[in-house]
This record gives C-alpha cells, structure tokens and sequence, in this order.
C-alpha cells in the first residue's frame, strides 16, 4: 500500500510538471453565465458529433451532420460519496424560450449555454462546471488510458453498435467501451440462447455512468498517471470545458472520487408519456423529487 502511495505522488508530480510544459489547453466552451459559481456539480454532455470520430469508428456509429446531447449526467463529490446522476436524454421539460422539448434538444437549439439553463431549470440543480465530450474523443481517452476494466456476467452483444465481448472481466479498448455505453439493442447470452435487455435509455445510462466510473478510476489510479502524456494529448483535443476548468481542476475532482468511499449512482426515475405525437419520458413523482433533493444535499440516493 505504501508502495502504490509513494508511486501516486511520483505520477501525481508528474502529471502536474507535464501539463505545465506542455500548457495542455482543452477546447473552450465559453464563460458561461448560467453556471452557479464555485466548485462541486459538474453538468457531464456526451456528444453525438461525429466531428473526430475515428476511421475505424465511422462505419458502426455513421456519418450525421450537427450535434446532440446524447449523455446528460450531473456528478459531483464530497463528504465520502462520490454521485452520478443520469438526465435521460428524452426527457420532457421546458426548454427557455423555446417551449417544450426533449431534454438533449437543447444542447442542439442553443448549445453549452442553453443545456446548462434547461438542466437547471428542470432539476433545480445549477451546475458550476460543464464538460463535454464528442464519441471520438471518449474513445481516445479510453484508449490512452491503456483502456477500462469492465465486467461481463454473460456473453454480450449488439450488433447496432458493434458490441461483442464474451463474459467476465475484461480491459475493454475505446471502441469496445463506446460500443457499450451507446448500446440500445443490448443482449446477453443466457441459458444457450441470446436474450435481449431491454430497460431502454434507463439501462443505458446505467451502463454510461459504469464507463464513466472506470474511467475515473483508471485515470487518477497510478497506472493512470503513469500514462499522463498520451491522456493529456487526448483531453487536450477532444474535451471541451467552460472557463472555470483546466487539468488541474480535472485532476483534484479525479483524486477526489477515488479517494471517496461510497458511490451513488442512479438516473432519475422516469416513465413514458406521449404528448402530440411525440414520445418523451416524464418525471416519475415523488421519487424524482426525493432523488433530486438528496443530490443537493449529498444524501445517499434512491437505488435503482
């Protein structure tokens, strides 16, 4: 134990050297207004973009133009609990001066600003840090982390995102980790026969916030320090941040979930509604609320 420690300081040294000398700068999102001041809630944004996609990449996932919010999770970490919360990404809410929509279409209306506004007004939650980050650059950090150990109780597959892994614990690469966190036609191999999961977004964003987790863990782990120049490379190109982050704000919030002994990580209750036509979810009462409030006050939170 004594070892790891000594050798997390070293990396820790430098990780803090090399972003000195490398000034790793990440993509700016802009100073902005809607976002509560001080330190604790990041608003976490997965972009559909297929702006960096790799080539290897582009054939599985296609080639669309824009960009939307296909990850909405808010995280923050403090007094030994480290906590994820999953929007669905269909959710029906109003969005500020343009009516009522699906969550993620805010992000493609008005952009960073507008998610951040649309969150707050939605969940009573005002975020002090925003992230982003498109597909491509979710699998290069994965990737330059040396890649994720994620477990597999069964044979799993889907062939919609490129999924296909046979079971038990494996150190999944950037295309194998992204194909499970997008993955809507999840199934398991079970009793000689392939069954699919169903659950809709509420098990996939139950699954992102799994990839997200190992990602944090392997990034402020030592091994993951050790690998600093290749993840500052990849940060550097694909995550884009508001003006109040940089590396170091990145790396404390990373020591700071590793160091934390209990993880809450849910989405917040949802049933399906129609309304015009159009499909949405909706906020399932009073578990949302009860689910929300204990966010803001960092209380354990409803398990799924």
């Amino acid at each position: 134990m004594l070892r790891l420690l000594i050798l997390a300081i070293i990396a820790t040294a430098g990780f803090l050297v090399l972003a000195l000398l490398t000034d790793t700068r990440m993509r700016d999102a802009g100073n902005l207004s809607s976002l509560a001041p001080g330190n604790g809630i990041y608003l976490i944004v997965g972009s559909d973009s297929r702006e960096n996609l790799p080539p290897d990449l582009g054939d599985v996932f296609g080639d669309f133009s824009g960009a939307r919010a296909d990850v909405i999770i808010l995280a923050q970490v403090g007094d030994g609990r480290r906590q994820l919360l999953s929007l669905p990404r269909d959710l029906r809410v109003e969005v500020p001066g343009n009516g009522v929509n699906r969550i993620n279409a805010a992000y493609a209306i008005g952009g960073p600003e507008l998610m951040v506004e649309t969150v707050a007004l939605a969940t009573g939650i005002r975020p002090n840090h925003y992230l982003e980050i498109e597909f491509g650059g979710f699998a290069a950090i994965v990737d330059a982390l040396g890649g994720i150990e994620l477990h597999f109780p069964y044979a799993a597959r889907d062939a919609k995102s490129g999924l296909g892994v046979e079971a038990g614990t494996h150190n999944v690469n950037g295309a194998t980790a992204l194909a499970y966190a997008r993955s809507r036609s999840y199934e398991e191999f079970v009793d000689g026969e392939w069954v699919g999961q169903g659950g809709g977004d509420i098990t996939r964003t139950s699954r992102q916030r799994e990839v997200l987790l190992a990602i944090m863990q392997k990034a402020s782990s030592p091994s993951g320090l050790l690998r600093t120049p290749l993840l500052l490379n990849a940060v550097g190109s694909h995550l884009a941040v508001d003006s109040s982050v940089n590396v170091f704000t990145l790396l404390r919030t990373g020591l700071q979930m590793r160091m934390a002994g209990v993880t809450d990580s849910v989405s917040l209750p949802v049933h399906g509604a129609e309304e015009g036509g159009v499909s949405y979810v909706v906020r399932t009462e009073p578990d949302a609320t009860v689910v929300l409030d204990a966010f803001t006050s960092r209380q354990p939170l409803t398990s799924e």
